[in-house]
């Protein structure tokens, strides 16, 4: 009898155990068809809408400042400086004495020479007096011709050489700084400093193979340095590269620009704003919504989630639950914070701005537009 009762209990007990395991599985076997069904959680992102706007007819890109004139100025012999004719940062005119190079032994050989040639004109004279009478062979006077000629060459040789000693300021302009110092020797091609002219410079630029058609000579440009607060700076389209760079497929531009007052200095980065002659309308959306990928550019479009049935999905909050469709688009050129879509988007669809780098087409979302996100247009940010 006792043997009788442990087995019955231990029945008792398996079967409990039984009873619970199978009570727990259960529950998550209806838990797992609830979240399959229900499918996978909401991903937080922030929505706008895709708004009409007119774009003034404007190519944004960014260039590079050059001057129109600048060179390095050097020396083309070797010697020692025995005058200097200008300070770092100095004004100097075209023609000015920059620089000149120890010339004694030049000037000295100048003088000697200049001696000889007094003397050989002299005698040249005699012999021409007394050809006629032919008191002296005309070789005689041949061979007094030839070494006034000679001495004459050398003459212009040796002033060559000493002109050469000295640079000059090839046009007007502001020199950078000295390199050079009174009394260092100078090896030929030694840069002594650089010289600009600042009043006009250029500013050469890039833009896209797709836009080559609407660019033209003498369109009006407007440039604007970074950080400042000034009015841009007009001018207009001066060259246009004929060919296109292969890598890039983009095609170089260069404008003028008048820089009278100096803002604009060779090297600085600025931005470019070619402006069209005519205005467009278009989609504008953030350009946070693109995803970009090697099969194209793509955005999430907000809609409300369906049933095979085609009836919305709705939520335990008596909400409709909403999804996000993936819609490629064809992309335009790009305003501030903004871009332009010629294709794909309607005005008016909320389309996701952020998060949309985890979204795949149909995945549910939830609009968190708690955080604001202001694209600009025309954005000025603080340069740290």
């Amino acid at each position: 009898m006792r043997y009788f009762i442990v087995i019955v209990a231990l029945i008792a007990t398996l079967g409990a155990l039984f009873g619970i395991k199978a009570a727990q599985i259960s529950t998550l076997i209806h838990f797992g068809e609830a979240m399959a069904k229900a499918g996978p959680p909401a991903e937080s992102v922030n929505t706008a809408r895709a708004t009409a706007e007119t774009w003034g007819g404007t190519l944004t890109t960014v260039g590079n400042v050059v001057s129109v004139q600048g060179v390095s100025l050097s020396n083309e012999v070797a010697g020692v400086v025995s005058r200097l004719g200008f300070e770092s940062g100095a004004r100097v005119r075209a023609g000015q004495v920059l620089l000149e190079l120890d010339a004694s032994v030049e000037r000295a050989q100048l003088g000697s020479t200049r001696a000889r040639i007094v003397l050989a004109e002299q005698t040249l004279q005699r012999s021409r007096a007394l050809a006629p009478s032919g008191a002296i062979p005309a070789s005689q006077l041949e061979a007094d011709e030839s070494s006034l000629n000679t001495l004459t060459a050398e003459l212009k040789a040796l002033q060559a050489q000493i002109d050469r000693k000295t640079v000059h300021a090839p046009f007007d302009g502001r020199l950078g700084i000295r390199a050079v110092n009174l009394g260092q020797y100078l090896a030929p091609g030694t840069t002594l400093a650089v010289l600009e002219s600042p009043e006009s410079v250029f500013v050469d630029f890039t833009l896209p193979q797709t836009d080559l058609s609407q660019l033209h000579v003498g369109m009006a440009v407007l440039a604007q340095a970074d950080g400042k607060d000034t009015p841009p700076i007009p001018g207009t389209i001066s060259a246009i590269e004929p060919t296109l760079d292969p890598e890039t497929r983009s095609v170089r531009l260069r404008a003028g620009l008048n820089n009278k007052d100096e803002r604009l200095r060779p090297g600085m980065f600025v931005r470019v704003a070619v402006v069209l002659p005519e205005e467009a309308p278009v989609v504008a959306v953030p350009a946070t919504a693109i995803v970009h990928a090697t099969y194209g550019d793509s955005l999430f479009v907000v809609e409300p989630k369906k049933t095979e049935a085609g009836e919305p999905v709705m939520g335990p909050d008596g909400q409709p639950v909403l999804s996000a469709r993936q819609q490629f688009v064809r992309v335009g050129r790009a305003r501030g914070d903004f871009v332009a879509i010629l294709a794909g988007v309607k005005a008016g669809e909320e389309i996701v701005v952020s998060g949309a780098f985890k979204l795949r087409n149909g995945a549910s979302i939830a609009i968190k537009n708690d955080v604001k996100l202001e694209p600009q247009l025309n954005p000025k940010p603080v340069n740290h």
